[in-house]
């Protein structure tokens, strides 16, 4: 019999730090109806905490049934995380379109004026392959996301904005796990509930 030199369970850390336009990549044991292979991606990260929107949970509404004088907009809406779930919010690829938005990434911004991003979609400038809302969301106290990854419940990685707009949930956390390596490809084989074999 051969040793491995590695840990299929432990997998190999990317070592990289959280922070405002990275992602959160559940590991595959990590349970909960709100993180079980998640994917979140962080719009705030600092000494006062974590902010972030889970990218793979839809809530099975379409913004436009909650959104008054929204029109045919043919995105989900999904569930950004367990932290007041009755408030909405928004990413987008926009720009300054949407004044007094948060950059995140070089292309993503999140939130902004709510009324110009309704005119915008009503208008047909923007649709749902540039803007993405959540209902709630994930949220971390000082050095709470720290501990959670030192315990391996995340995977920390840079962000594919396109990975971020995409609305095939089914299959990003895969996709985002496969982006990794070897190691995670294998993860994603891996059955939901360990005790499935």
């Amino acid at each position: 019999m051969k040793s491995l030199d590695f840990d299929i369970f432990k997998g190999q850390k990317p070592g990289l730090k959280p922070a405002r336009g990275r992602i959160l990549i559940a590991e595959p044991f990590l349970q909960g109806p709100y993180f079980n292979r998640s994917i979140v991606i962080l719009t705030e990260h600092g000494e006062e905490g974590a902010v972030g929107f889970v990218l793979n949970k839809s809530s099975e509404l379409y913004p436009d049934e909650v959104i008054e004088d929204l029109f045919n907009f043919k995105g989900e809406l999904y569930v950004g995380g367990p932290v007041a779930s009755n408030t909405l919010y928004f990413i987008h690829s926009l720009g300054d379109k949407v004044p007094d938005s948060v950059k995140i990434t070089d292309n993503l911004y999140w939130g902004g004026d709510f009324e110009v991003i309704k005119d915008l979609i009503n208008t047909g400038v923007a649709d749902h392959t540039q803007v993405k809302f959540f209902a709630g969301y994930s949220g971390w106290s000082p050095g709470q996301l720290e501990n959670e990854i030192e315990e391996e419940s995340w995977i920390v990685a840079d962000v594919d904005d396109d990975l971020v707009m995409n609305d095939d949930i089914d299959h990003i956390w895969k996709q985002a796990m496969e982006n990794l390596g070897d190691v995670y490809k294998a993860w994603t084989n891996f059955p939901e509930n360990p005790t499935y074999n």
